[in-house]
């Protein structure tokens, strides 16, 4: 039986050549699509998942108010989780990865991502260790590496009880580790020198520094312990913060707000998190449900074109079916036998779509910035149900359809006469319309709001400007540390100067699409708010062309400038309630207050989808300490000599700093990267689109060849009687032109809502008009009709006699 069916497959191929193609790639490129989706989706949420306490271990998120979220703790917090039951241990650590050039026996390495944690930092991350005791390996004074670490740095020597060297630190090695999996921290080296600078800060409640994580017994008592840890910032921060301010904690409270503890679990950390303070960084979500839910609807789009083209097909076999009817077949041996059809057919789409993937994997990864690899149990599991699935979908109602055709109606040749499976073609093609429609109009709204974001005017100049990594390392139990580095910072200012082409050089704590350093609180009247704290040296606004509203810029001419003078932008005086702002003065938390010497006008920091936040500048000298956060330093160059001043600064900081090698980016190209990711949703519906419209004009061409075909007869009698060929085309595309329309409108609606509330994203964004849907209209028109009337033309030039000899 199972060899019969086989022949008649490979007959039924052999006959429909083309079209069989069409149905196997067209369903081939929506699994192909699908497969992509899921190897994000398992990629995304393989982080954390080997970790044997993710849901035990929660991520602690201080929320201050005025979009002040940050996954940063209060240093003196921990001394006080004992006397909370349901805490096991917490964990101190930083919340960014730090470089290091590690020394052994004079070979340098530049370890990239280093991470400072307490002693227990491996009890709630339990990598592998292949040497060591992860329990006492780290301590203060000792380093933990990775095998990667250990074998650049020792090769194939025993790194167990050596020392290495960072600057004029010792670290003795005490362990070694391997990654078993993604997780939220994937350090190369661990050290454990955090615990002198929470001691420094261990009565700051006020200051966020640190990330801290806490193990709990049963983790349905988060909530409780959220109450809890935000009682001690109550009793202990904000309560002593009422008395300095000389007000009741009431009244503070209802000035200031309470501050808001989130635990949030390991387990959800990448792509359910508030915020993007982890080392390894927060998952799109969004990003990941549009990517999956649009592959989802191709693969569907797929699956509906595979089902009509074997319903309008039904009609070639009629008379097969009716035949093995009269033999003896029953229903439940056709449907088998079609079944096993489409066995076959989704396999060799499923085989075509594995190919498909494996030569394009390395472009995708290319795309999402990922390392991406078709391999492990899941995915097998997951396109076996995928295979299953489409099985039931495309062959089961098809099947089903065709077994019900009647012997004899069907051997007398009336079922051409039939209106069965007309109704259901017809819709199925009107859904096809409808997913072709919302992607032709959301690909061109995407792309409109990504394009005014690239062309929005960013209220600065980036082209020409270097901005160059400075590392800045300092040790603050140094006297007069911040002397040291100030003249080191100027000692490199002049020496950029003096390389031919540079024409500006100023530094600042902050990077344009990366944001500030600082964010502080500053008092103005009976106002109170928080400020991204720009420190900046002279001219940098100049050099940025970045504008001044009201007022004037700091300048060296003026003395008071280094030592009280402030800048506040725009949106901070709108925050201020501020009038005429300048001559007034803001207060910082210790007292000291600032003049407003001018206004700055408003610039995109962040991103441009995100909104402006409110600033304040100041010379790094008001501020000496700031000086440790200069970590960017801009110089522009005239274009001219670009190619040798870039050389001559590489040059110059194998002097300045000879462990790492020169890094910089143009600020204007790092800031198109800020919002990368809206430009990867973009060509992302792009590329979908073209495979959509692919796809359905597979479909359309296939189906309308079909109904072409059934109708040769009838064309041929009108042709005898004198129909003129534009009458013929008229007849045999107006039913295609009522589906295209009729599921252009029924996409409406819904391609407005979702597009419109993805929109909602951007803080700045475009309105959604009327000319993307004229567009979208008229491009799938004009697709429907150059497929349909391609194909009844050649219809239209047939030998009627063909047709008409047998009457």
């Amino acid at each position: 039986m199972i060899n019969n069916w086989l022949k008649i497959f490979l007959y039924q191929i052999k006959n429909n050549k083309f079209f069989t193609a069409l149905n196997v790639l067209g369903l081939a490129m929506g699994i192909a699509g699908l497969i992509f989706a899921i190897l994000y989706w398992n990629d995304e949420h393989s982080y954390n998942a080997w970790n044997p306490d993710k849901e035990r271990i929660f991520y602690s998120v201080v929320d201050l108010g005025e979009n002040k979220v940050w996954g940063a703790s209060a240093a003196p917090v921990g001394s006080y989780l004992s006397s909370i039951p349901e805490v096991t241990e917490y964990c101190y650590m930083n919340a960014w990865y730090t470089s290091a050039v590690m020394q052994y026996k004079g070979k340098k390495a530049i370890i990239e991502k280093v991470t400072d944690a307490q002693k227990n930092f491996f009890s709630f991350f339990p990598f592998e260790f292949t040497m060591g005791n992860s329990a006492t390996a780290l301590q203060e004074g000792t380093v933990v590496l990775s095998e990667k670490t250990a074998k650049r740095l020792f090769g194939s020597d025993n790194p167990m009880g050596e020392v290495i060297q960072s600057g004029d630190k010792s670290f003795t090695v005490k362990g070694v580790y391997k990654l078993k999996g993604k997780s939220s921290f994937e350090p190369d080296l661990v050290t454990c020198e955090i615990n002198p600078k929470l001691k420094e800060k261990e009565s700051r409640w006020g200051s966020f520094s640190f990330a801290m994580l806490v193990k709990l017994k049963d983790p349905a008592k988060v909530a409780t312990v959220q109450d809890k840890i935000e009682g001690l910032y109550y009793d202990y921060g904000t309560k002593r913060s009422a008395v300095e301010s000389g007000i009741s904690t009431k009244e503070y409270v209802d000035r200031y707000g309470k501050t808001k503890i989130y635990l949030e679990s390991l387990k959800d950390l990448r792509l359910h998190s508030r915020v993007s303070d982890v080392p390894e960084g927060r998952g799109n979500y969004q990003f990941l449900l549009i990517m999956l839910g649009l592959s989802l609807l191709i693969l569907l789009i797929s699956i509906v074109n595979y089902v009509n083209l074997a319903t309008a097909n039904a009609i070639k076999r009629a008379k097969e079916v009716g035949v093995r009817k009269i033999l003896g077949a029953s229903k439940g041996n056709i449907v088998k036998q079609f079944v096993f059809e489409t066995v076959l057919t989704t396999l060799f789409s499923m085989l075509l779509a594995m190919v498909i993937v494996e030569i394009s994997l390395p472009y995708y990864n290319m795309f999402l910035g990922k390392e991406l690899v078709i391999k492990g149990t899941q995915l097998h599991m997951q396109l076996l149900a995928v295979f299953i699935i489409i099985v039931a979908l495309s062959g089961i109602m098809p099947a089903i359809y065709v077994s019900k055709f009647e012997s004899i109606n069907v051997l007398k040749g009336n079922f051409s006469r039939s209106k069965k499976g007309i109704w259901l073609r017809n819709g199925m093609l009107v859904f096809q319309f409808s997913i072709a429609s919302f992607f032709i109009v959301g690909s061109y709204i995407v792309n409109q709001q990504v394009n005014y974001l690239g062309s929005k005017d960013l209220g600065f100049k980036g082209d020409q400007i270097i901005d160059i990594n400075y590392r800045n390392p300092y040790d603050f139990t140094v006297d007069n540390f911040d002397k040291i580095l100030a003249r080191k910072y100027v000692s490199v200012k002049e020496r950029l100067l003096s390389i031919k082409g540079v024409e500006q050089v100023s530094g600042g704590t902050f990077r344009i699409g990366g944001g500030a350093s600082q964010q502080t609180t500053f008092t103005c009247g009976d106002k109170e708010v928080s400020l991204q704290y720009m420190i900046v040296d002279f001219d940098l606004l100049d050099l940025m062309k970045i504008k001044i509203a009201k007022g004037r810029d700091l300048s060296p001419n003026f003395a008071s400038d280094t030592i009280n003078s402030v800048l506040l932008n725009e949106t901070a005086v709108k925050m201020f309630n501020l009038k005429d702002p300048v001559g007034k003065y803001v207060t910082y938390w210790d007292d000291k207050k600032f003049k407003i010497i001018g206004i700055v006008k408003d610039f995109h920091l962040n991103n441009p989808q995100d909104p402006i936040p409110p600033m304040i500048f100041s010379h790094y000298k008001t501020m000496n300490w700031m000086i440790q956060n200069t970590n960017n330093i801009y110089v522009k160059v005239n274009p001219k000599y670009m190619e040798s001043a870039v050389a001559e600064m590489e040059e110059l900081w194998r002097t300045v700093d000879p462990d790492y090698p020169f890094s910089y980016d143009f600020v204007d190209k790092n800031f198109a990267r800020s919002y990368q990711s809206f430009v990867r949703q973009r060509n992302l519906f792009s590329l979908l689109n073209i495979a959509v419209i692919m796809i359905a004009l597979f479909g359309l061409f296939a189906l309308a060849s079909y109904s072409i075909q059934r109708r040769m007869k009838e064309i041929a009698i009108r042709k005898t009687l004198g129909a003129d060929t534009s009458v013929l085309l008229k007849e045999l595309s107006k039913q295609y032109i009522i589906f295209c329309v009729v599921g252009f409108l029924i996409a409406l609606f819904p391609v407005y809502i979702l597009l419109d509330k993805w929109l909602d994203n951007f803080s700045y964004r475009i309105s959604i008009s009327v000319l993307p849907f004229i567009i979208g209209f008229v491009v799938l028109m004009a697709l429907t009709l150059i497929v349909v009337l391609g194909r009844a033309y050649r219809a239209t030039r047939v030998n009627v006699l063909k047709y008409l000899k047998y009457e």
